[in-house]
């Protein structure tokens, strides 16, 4: 379990030990910093061979609130973009040999998941994502939009580019659930939020489909609430931006 806050993942092991009887292994991981992820993958790889599933959770929305709503990681990044993009996409990047090396000497195919939105942009302002004047003209909302819109272009292209090798990748919308996700959001909002929200639990459901189902067909495709294959926007189709942000994204990875 890949964590950046050591106690709250401990005290989500012990829970599912208690659940389940299964042990769970911390890994501490900050996806808001490319040293951190680095630093994971090279511990993971360090125990680990082989990787069936990759279950990718960037856990930062709406940063609207001062003094948070423009917050940058420490490699540059808007807050929304570093850890719910860029984060991932280099996490995956690193622990793709051990994938693939699942993938060919276990049978069945190894999976990576990323989980999404329905909160969705219609594109990528490439301005935006670094702390640049141009971030400033983009509210909070369409900054997380762009970054979980950045998720199912990452998907489809892992797909193509690792469909063949035994990798079947998919993004997701897991539904409005009640957790930490809200709290950077107005504080009036949040209550009205609850009663609409759905438990932790039910929100899991659709990631857990993604990457335990004995389905081989769901290469590329977007899943919506609850398990059911959904259609992502056009944005998400759009063959040139997907090799754009993925040319950005491999750019910008090796600079750090």
């Amino acid at each position: 379990m890949a964590s950046r806050n050591p106690e709250k993942a401990k005290a989500a092991i012990e829970e599912l030990k208690k659940d389940t009887g299964k042990q769970a292994v911390f890994l501490e991981l900050d996806l808001a910093s490319l040293k951190s992820v680095r630093k994971a993958a090279d511990e993971f790889l360090s125990k680990e061979q082989e990787l069936h599933v990759l279950f990718n959770n960037g856990g930062t929305m709406f940063m609207m609130e001062a003094p948070h709503s423009m917050d940058v990681t420490e490699d540059g990044y808007d807050i929304q973009w570093g850890t719910n993009a860029v984060g991932p996409f280099h996490l995956t990047q690193l622990l793709m040999p051990a994938l693939l090396a699942a993938a060919s000497h276990s049978g069945p195919k190894s999976r990576v998941v990323f989980t999404s939105s329905i909160v969705g942009a219609k594109g990528i302002n490439f301005d935006s994502l670094k702390d640049t004047p141009a971030r400033k003209t983009v509210g909070a909302d369409q900054r997380y939009g762009q970054s979980k819109l950045a998720n199912i272009i990452m998907a489809r292209e892992v797909a193509q580019r690792y469909g063949d090798k035994g990798i079947i990748a998919v993004s997701l919308d897991p539904g409005g659930t009640k957790t930490g996700l809200q709290q950077h959001m107005p504080g009036w909002v949040r209550p009205i939020l609850n009663i609409l929200l759905h438990p932790p639990a039910k929100g899991a459901l659709t990631s857990l489909y993604a990457g335990t189902t004995e389905s081989t067909d769901l290469n590329g495709k977007f899943l919506i609430p609850w398990a059911r294959i959904g259609v992502a926007s056009a944005a998400a189709h759009n063959l040139e931006l997907g090799q754009k942000l993925w040319s950005y994204l491999e750019e910008e990875v090796k600079l750090k």
